[in-house]
Parts: structure tokens; sequence; C-alpha cells
């Protein structure tokens, strides 16, 4: 083997370790920044924040552990050594492709933040008023909330259980959402949707009530979130018969820190 051969396969085998180092330490620093900058919320059930802490602390520990043992074995291991103990394997990838590819995953995800679900996804997931039973239920739940007090979830889960909409003919509604724009509804409403999730972003699903506007729904931009007062009427939308809020008030307001129902 010549020298420059030589060279080439002792930078090889210095520069693997330390791009696993830097794998396991990306990864976890961009755990604990999700965690950190409350940006997890907008990825998983707050259920599983302590695990995603935990799996950031422990990789960080391990790239540290993992930096004290190639410092170590630096001092014991002379170059002909390393150049000795080449064993070779056959792999399917070129040395060093999963770590780099873990790698450079991280560093785009420390780079770009995580969007919110918006209202291209709700239409795409479609938007429903009930929650069907291949979702996950409330284990509890009852109609003790005042209604005004309920939140859109609230309001879903009050539907599924008691399905007639006339039963809340009158009733008062202050609920908060993002705009959508459906293209099953005329152009006086909109739907005021939020995503719920049980497990993460993934199988996030959208649920909202139709808003009878007495403008257009152009003077409410798609994903503007709304404050949207009222009380229920029954109407004949989409070919079924649905609850349908009248508003007295609509206020836009900020995107809420936490946008996501659970």
């Amino acid at each position: 083997m010549s020298s420059k051969s030589k060279s080439i396969q002792y930078k090889y085998k210095v520069l693997f370790p330390w791009l696993d180092i830097f794998a396991f330490l990306a990864w976890g620093v961009l755990l604990l920044k999700y965690w950190l900058t409350g940006q997890l919320q907008l990825l998983i059930h707050p259920n599983y924040f302590w695990l995603v802490s935990v799996t950031g602390i422990i990789l960080v520990a391990i790239a540290s552990l993992r930096v004290w043992q190639q410092l170590q074995g630096r001092r014991k291991r002379s170059y002909e050594q390393d150049l000795g103990e080449d064993v070779r394997h056959i792999t399917l990838f070129p040395p060093g492709f999963s770590s780099t590819l873990l790698l450079v995953v991280a560093i785009l995800g420390l780079l770009i933040p995580p969007k919110i679900l918006a209202s291209d996804t709700a239409l795409q997931r479609g938007i429903t008023d009930s929650l069907l039973t291949t979702r996950a239920q409330p284990q509890s739940f009852t109609v003790s909330i005042q209604p005004e007090e309920r939140s859109l979830l609230d309001w879903v889960r009050t539907l599924n259980a008691y399905p007639e909409p006339d039963d809340y003919f009158g009733q008062k509604v202050n609920v908060k959402g993002f705009v959508v724009h459906s293209y099953a509804l005329p152009e006086q409403y909109l739907v005021i949707s939020r995503f719920v999730i049980t497990c993460c972003a993934v199988d996030a699903y959208p649920v909202g009530l139709p808003v009878k506007l007495s403008t257009s729904q152009s003077d409410y931009p798609v994903d503007t979130w709304l404050q949207v007062e009222g009380s229920i009427i029954t109407e004949e939308l989409a070919d079924k018969r649905q609850v349908v809020i009248v508003p007295t008030s609509i206020e836009k307001i900020p995107t809420p820190r936490d946008p996501y129902e659970f």
C-alpha cells in the first residue's frame, strides 16, 4: 500500500468515530432544543415530553462519553496500530453514510423550526365535527361545562356523545380556532378549526364547526386565528344537518403558543 493510500485510510479511521459522536450530539441537542423552546408541543402530545427530554439528555451523555473514549484511545494508539487493525466489512452503503445522514437531518432540524399545521393540511385530512371510532376517545366526559365555556374540542366531544343538532339550538358559543375555507360550503361560511393531537403531529386530525357570516369569507383569510362568540343554529349544509355558529362577535387573535387540542 502506498504512503498516500495509507494516509487517506488513516484519515477515514479517525473521522468515522467522530461522525458518530457528532450525530449523537446533534440529535441530543435537537431534542433538548425542542423541549426548552416549547417547540415540542408542535410535534407531539405532552404525555411524551418527558420521554423526548430524557432521550436528549442520554444522547448528549453518550456523545460526551464517546468523546472521552476517543481522546483516551488516541493517546494509547499509534499510527501504525490504526492501520494494522484495518478490519474490512461488506456493507451496502459506504462507510460513514448512516452517521452522515443522521447528522445532516439533525442539522436541518436545528436550522428549520417546526411549522404549525394549517388549513391546507386540515383540508387534506378532512375536517370533522365528530370523533371517529378509530380515533382516540375521551376516557371520561360530561356535559357539565357551560356551553359558552366549551372549547372547540369540547363542542366536538359533546356532539359526538349527543349528536342531535337541534338539541343545541340557541346555546351560547365562545371558541378559538383558525380559519378554513371549505369548498363544500357557500361563500358566506367559514370553518373555525383546530387540530387534535393524540400522539404526534403526523396523526393530528382537524375538528371544526361552520360559522355563518354576514359578509364574505374573504374578509377572514385562511389560517387567521379568531375568537368567535355567538349562538348555535341548525342548517342543512353539504347534505348534512349540523350545528352552525351565528356570530355576534368575531375578533382576530394572535396564534396561540399552544395551538393544538389534546
